[in-house]
């Protein structure tokens, strides 16, 4: 026999021994080189065979090949009313193909209380089945109805590199079909873990011994999207939950309204606790938020938001999680804030006694973020407000350090002197947080023609008074009306960043703000650099897309 066609029958065989549970079958495309140097590709059998496919109930469910390259997989295969109770193992396919599905991708079964998990055996991240996304593997959606679902005990193992990351997207993406900045042409993801949110009754305080879920209460809180067929939860006490890893994953083209209205989010964090690994991230051109956190700690490690529509960071539900190294470009025209951050869900219906009880024992929202770059447009119409900064609100307690937010590269409209703020605080107890120093805004510089709601607490005139008085935290100098480029080749006293996609910080120590050095830093850790990236770690390359000009549909509106 061949001795490539061994090498495929023995690879086929392990790949089947492997998954000898009913879990996956796979029989992928198989390419050797032999002593001669002459390249062999065999496909195991089928040209279907490059799909994935899975036994369940002794009947196999397999995608279909088509001439592209692509596999398809229709709602027999998964979908509403039937979700992926085993694991799936999708892989990059050949010359560049993608996995097209024409449903939505459920992962695990949905479990509505706390007897029907304990039922199934579901009680963290990894009881139910997992979704393992090989690098460089595309996973495209048909319609706007469609979306992924992470339930709770499920995980997605989606571990791309610099070189080959996992997109997801829209049929029409793929295609060719679709704008830069396009959105609702699918979706978005959900994904739904075991910690804590403010939504639920606990006893004890947050990270402490004994804390728990109040004995004969529920925590399986609705996720966006949940309704009829694409219900799913999420909650519960455990922030230490994996639901796995997305490690260079790149979101594209979603906030499509599905079942109950919804229009999603990027990706919809529900209860995810910081067991799940999320480094080198990126939504691009979505309808809603970029990335929302409903409670829960996970962590974030680099990254990237470009043309979100709503606000780029969301965090709501009591997430006390970091983010480390972040990107945040709007649209010339659209886009609302850098940040939207609400300590305490449903704030407005609470009584003042829950919410000091909340506070108290740790079950608001207190995010740290740590190197962060807001390029944020001065658009007053956008689809979900105006373009601007950090909204901070409803007892939230952050920490933001070494980072900026720069409105300046576009004369802003002149009608309203506090739409486009940087700054704004709101509520009673975000205030007194900042007057107490439970709300830190460390080493921030501001380039905005204006600067703040306009706010007034704790002695001070408004929310720019507050950073800079109590904080250290400088405003450049940009006059209402006009544009100030604060990249170093354009304007001589306001130099913030560089490159030819004007996007890496400048080093602070040769930072220019009103043609001077930047004040002394108030970070107790601070770096060398403010922002999100700098031109000697570019963790953006080559994998983002939108910014590089050899990945991208279209120039970055302020170069």
């Amino acid at each position: 026999m061949n001795r490539n066609k061994v090498f495929t029958v023995l690879a086929a065989g392990a790949l089947l021994a492997a998954c000898d549970s009913g879990d996956i079958n796979i029989a992928p495309s198989t390419t050797v080189t032999d002593s001669n140097n002459t390249t062999n590709t065999g496909t195991g059998g089928s040209a279907d065979d490059i799909c994935a496919s899975y036994e369940r109930s002794g009947q196999t469910f397999q995608g279909s090949a088509d001439a592209d390259g692509n596999c398809t997989y229709g709602s027999a295969f998964v979908g509403p009313q039937n979700n992926l109770t085993v694991d799936l193992l999708l892989e990059e396919l050949p010359d560049g193909g993608a996995h097209i599905f024409e449903s939505s991708l459920f992962v695990g079964e949905t479990y509505r209380t706390q007897a029907e998990l304990a039922a199934a055996g579901i009680t963290e991240g990894g009881d139910g089945p997992t979704l393992t996304i090989e690098p460089g593997a595309t996973l495209a959606f048909a319609t706007n109805k469609d979306f992924i679902i992470i339930n709770r005990g499920s995980r997605i193992l989606a571990d791309g590199t610099a070189d080959k990351p996992i997109t997801i997207t829209s049929v029409s993406d793929i295609n060719g079909t679709v704008g830069a900045e396009a959105v609702q042409q699918w979706g978005g993801m959900v994904i739904n873990g075991f910690g804590v949110s403010n939504k639920c009754s606990y006893t004890g305080t947050r990270g402490e011994a004994g804390f728990a879920l109040a004995a004969g209460t529920e925590c399986s809180i609705e996720a966006e999207g949940s309704a009829g067929d694409d219900e799913s939860q999420y909650g519960g006490d455990n922030d230490d939950d994996s639901s796995g890893i997305m490690r260079y994953v790149v979101v594209k083209h979603t906030g499509a309204e599905v079942g109950n209205g919804d229009e999603l989010n990027g990706i919809s964090f529900g209860g995810v606790g910081r067991g799940t690994v999320v480094e080198n991230l990126q939504v691009y051109s979505t309808f809603d938020d970029g990335i929302e956190m409903f409670g829960g700690s996970v962590n974030f490690t680099n990254f990237v938001a470009v043309y979100v529509r709503d606000d780029s960071i969301d965090i709501d539900e009591g997430w006390n999680g970091t983010i480390t190294n972040a990107l945040v470009i709007q649209s010339a025209a659209d886009g609302n804030h850098c940040i939207e951050a609400d300590g305490i869900g449903s704030y407005s219906s609470q009584d003042q006694a829950t919410i000091d009880d909340f506070i108290a024992r740790g079950l608001n929202s207190a995010p740290t973020i740590n190197n962060l770059t807001c390029i944020i447009s001065p658009n007053i119409n956008g689809t979900h407000g105006e373009g601007a900064g950090w909204r901070l609100r409803e007892g939230i307690h952050p920490v933001i350090n070494d980072s900026m937010i720069i409105s300046s590269f576009a004369a802003n409209d002149q009608t309203d002197p506090d739409d486009n703020y940087c700054l704004r605080i709101d509520n009673t107890e975000t205030q007194a947080a900042a007057v107490a120093g439970d709300l830190q805004l460390n080493n921030v510089i501001y380039a905005c023609q204006e600067k703040e709601k306009g706010n007034a607490f704790g002695g001070f005139t408004g929310e720019a008074d507050f950073a800079t008085t109590a904080e250290g935290n400088q405003f450049a100098t940009v006059a209402d009306g006009s544009a100030k480029d604060a990249s170093a080749a354009n304007d001589a006293d306001l130099q913030l960043l560089e490159g030819t996609q004007k996007i890496y910080s400048i080093a602070w120590a040769t930072s220019l703000v009103d043609d001077a050095a930047p004040i002394a830093t108030t970070d107790p850790d601070p770096g060398t650099f403010l922002g999100g990236i700098d031109a000697a770690n570019d963790w953006t390359a080559p994998w983002a897309y939108g910014i590089s000009d050899t990945n991208r549909g279209q120039p970055l509106w302020f170069e």
